[in-house]
C-alpha cells in the first residue's frame, strides 16, 4: 500500500512547527495568570523561549544546506529544554498547578520528539 505525504512547501506545513505554535499559544495563555511582578522575569523568559522554538524552526526551514538547517533546529531544541526547565520552576513556585504543568509538559515533550525526528531526517539528507 502506497502512503502519500503532503509536500511541505512552507514552514507552517511542518508538524513540529504546528505543535510548537500550539505550545506558544498555551504558554501565552497560562502566563497571563502569573503574578505581575514576574512580567520581566519568568513570564518574559518562558514566552521568549517558546517564540524561539517556532522562530528557529521557521528560519531553519528557509535555509538551503543541511548544516544550516541543523544549526537552527538545534537552537529550537535548546529553547524547548529551557521551556521544560521554566515549567518546572513555575510549578514549584506554585504558578502552575500539577494538572496544568502536566498538560504543558506533555506538549513540550511532543514538540521535542517531533523536532528530534526533524533533526534525524535532516542529518540523513545530509549524506544522500
Amino acid at each position: 500500500m502506497k502512503t502519500e505525504f503532503a509536500k511541505i512547501t512552507k514552514f507552517t506545513d511542518m508538524v513540529a512547527w504546528q505543535e510548537g505554535h500550539g505550545l506558544v499559544l498555551m504558554i501565552y495563555k497560562i502566563t497571563e495568570s502569573f503574578p505581575k511582578n514576574e512580567s520581566y522575569g519568568l513570564t518574559n523568559q518562558i514566552r521568549r523561549a517558546a517564540v524561539s522554538v517556532t522562530s528557529n524552526l521557521a528560519e531553519g526551514f528557509t535555509r538551503r544546506t543541511s548544516k544550516e538547517k541543523l544549526q537552527f533546529f538545534k537552537i529550537s531544541q535548546g529553547s524547548l529544554v529551557e521551556i521544560q526547565n521554566q515549567l518546572l520552576i513555575a510549578r514549584d513556585v506554585k504558578y502552575l498547578d500539577v494538572a496544568r504543568y502536566a498538560e504543558l509538559s506533555e506538549q513540550a515533550i511532543l514538540v521535542y520528539k517531533l523536532l528530534n525526528g526533524l533533526l534525524k531526517a535532516t542529518r540523513l539528507r545530509k549524506y544522500e
